[in-house]
């Protein structure tokens, strides 16, 4: 006759395990070798029944004690377990059947699951691959698994607007009874950016030039989607002027390689501040040998549309 294993090591658990320890131990090895779920297997029909015994004994607190002093010959004297731990046997295994029952009639899909990505401005416009991690949804069998993690690498088109859904199929949570598994829904975020904005597939951006840039002209840097590059402003520019980059905007259609929109860029003239002595006197010489002449575009226009109302 095989010689008895210690009812701890039975049922994995230590000495000082309290009584939901015990109970979730046994209930797990009752559900992974039940003979219902698995018919025609000795092995695991023995391993059943001597998860029985152990907690039949560790679950009544009087013969846990008998056993934790005596060993096997403090229980194996009695005709079977303890009325009490007997009772608890009979509970655990009823509901584990209940819970057999039960998943094989309510054969379910699993729960879809939500992951936020967020990526910059440029990475939604221009498109990107990102690695996400997605902790792995715990196995309801199986209490004692401890939580892992699973890693997806997640695709965001060009073009991507944010609280687009990118859905990866049967990534979500196991279905019951056989049931299909949920989806992983990956929603993606754009972080605002202190530059640009959006406008279909039109970026635009705004950018300070100063009062002489305006007045006589430059060649200036303007930052763009992949990178700076150079635009001309022309002489007399105004301030609110909107200059178009074609083909500088966000891929049309989820292709980076297809057309794209324009960048548009609004000019802002700035009012120079802090002026020295010699700087101030020269724009005071300005405006005076400018005066009221035409050379001001929009006061120009001003001014006839004030004409034109008194006129009339």
């Amino acid at each position: 006759m095989a010689k008895k294993r210690d009812y701890y090591e039975v049922l994995g658990i230590d000495r000082n395990a309290d009584q939901t320890e015990i109970k979730r131990a046994f209930r797990a090895i009752a559900m992974k070798y039940h003979p219902d779920k698995n018919p025609d297997d000795l092995a695991a029909e023995e391993r059943f029944k001597e998860a029985n015994e152990a907690y039949a004994v560790l679950s009544d607190d009087k013969a846990r004690t008998r056993y934790d002093r005596w060993g096997h010959a403090g229980v194996d004297g009695r005709k079977g377990p303890a009325p009490q731990g007997f009772g608890a046997v009979v509970d655990a295994v009823d509901d584990i059947i209940g819970d057999i029952l039960r998943r094989r009639r309510q054969k379910k899909r699993g729960r879809d699951l939500r992951y936020t990505l967020e990526v910059t401005f440029a990475e939604a416009a221009l498109g990107c691959q990102k690695t996400i991690e997605v902790p792995d949804p715990r196995d309801p069998d199986r209490p004692d698994r401890p939580d892992r993690k699973r890693t997806f690498t997640v695709t965001v088109p060009p073009g991507t607007k944010s609280g687009a859904v990118r859905r990866l199929a049967g990534e979500g949570e196991p279905g019951t009874a056989g049931g299909s598994p949920g989806d992983l829904n990956v929603i993606v975020r754009v972080k605002q950016h202190p530059v640009f904005s959006r406008e279909g597939s039109d970026v635009w951006c705004e950018v300070p030039i100063s009062f002489a840039q305006a007045a006589l002209g430059a060649v200036i840097e303007v930052p763009t989607l992949e990178g700076k590059v150079k635009m001309r402003i022309p002489e007399g520019t105004q301030s609110h002027r909107v200059f178009r980059l074609k083909s500088k905007g966000i891929p049309r259609g989820h292709t980076k390689g297809g057309p794209r929109g324009d960048q548009l860029v609004r000019v802002v003239v700035e009012t120079p501040t802090g002026l020295t002595q010699s700087q101030r006197q020269l724009l005071e010489q300005f405006a005076h040998e400018t005066g009221n002449s035409i050379a001001h575009p929009q006061k120009r226009t001003f001014v006839d549309q004030l004409r034109s109302l008194f006129n009339e």
